[in-house]
């Protein structure tokens, strides 16, 4: 086999160069629009265009709810409730819980050994609320190594440009409840017919026990299953430390 020649290497060296300053210029891009929220309240996320995409190619057409309020119009009890279900060291770590991904990690191992063609795994994560609105912002629903490392990223730069406030704030009004239904405003009116401000204990601890399967717990929403979570949920929510 022969080798490259030099004007070969030059050129792969040229690409190489090309595709590490595409990166760097494109971590700076996200970077620079993390900081902007400090300021500005996102728009949309990756995931709720890709959502679009979805319903517009599946259904012929868009049914879309979200409206975004500011953070001391959410009810506490929420905020309480979605950290006691999602992220219970939220106001305390950096960003992510090592000890959760590596337990998450070990349990989806386990979990594909066991899997056959017609048993597919089922994967839990490990993510921090943190890392899971650096997911919805920017990324793709993959799971492979690469982006969970732009995750990681991504996450570290979410809570070095923003405050715990902040992105509590984002996470709250941008997330799914339901098909079409993003954001703690909307799910309060679509489920309980007022505003987040007015949501008591149950009925936040409801709604945040949806957030790891928002559209089958929709189908379900007046089940025993998803009451016996909330009552969790309401009983541990006295211990959580709001930011």
């Amino acid at each position: 086999m022969s080798r490259p020649s030099g004007g070969a290497w030059r050129a792969l060296r040229l690409w190489l160069l090309m595709a590490l300053l595409c990166a760097v210029s494109l971590q700076l891009v996200w970077i620079a629009r993390i900081a902007l929220m400090n300021l500005v309240n996102p728009q949309s996320t990756t995931f709720q265009r890709s959502e679009i995409w979805r319903l517009a190619r599946d259904q012929h057409r868009v049914a879309w709810a979200q409206e975004w309020v500011d953070g001391d119009r959410l009810s506490d009890n929420l905020k309480r409730a979605v950290i006691a279900s999602e992220d219970a060291g939220f106001t305390d770590h950096s960003g992510v819980e090592w000890d959760a991904v590596e337990n998450a990690w070990s349990r989806n191992q386990r979990a594909q050994a066991r899997a056959t063609p017609r048993r597919p795994p089922k994967l839990v994560g490990g993510s921090t609320i943190s890392q899971q609105l650096a997911k919805n912002l920017f990324l793709s629903s993959e799971r492979n190594l690469p982006r969970k490392a732009q995750e990681l990223v991504l996450t570290l730069a979410l809570e070095a440009l923003l405050s715990k406030q902040r992105i509590l704030e984002i996470y709250l009004n941008n997330v799914e409840w339901g098909e079409g239904l993003f954001g703690a405003q909307a799910a309060a009116q679509h489920y309980f017919r007022r505003d987040a401000a007015r949501l008591d204990a149950g009925s936040a601890a409801r709604l945040a026990v949806m957030l790891p399967a928002p559209k089958r717990f929709e189908r379900q929403f007046g089940s025993a299953q998803l009451s016996g979570r909330a009552a969790t949920i309401v009983a541990r929510m006295s211990a959580v430390d709001v930011p």
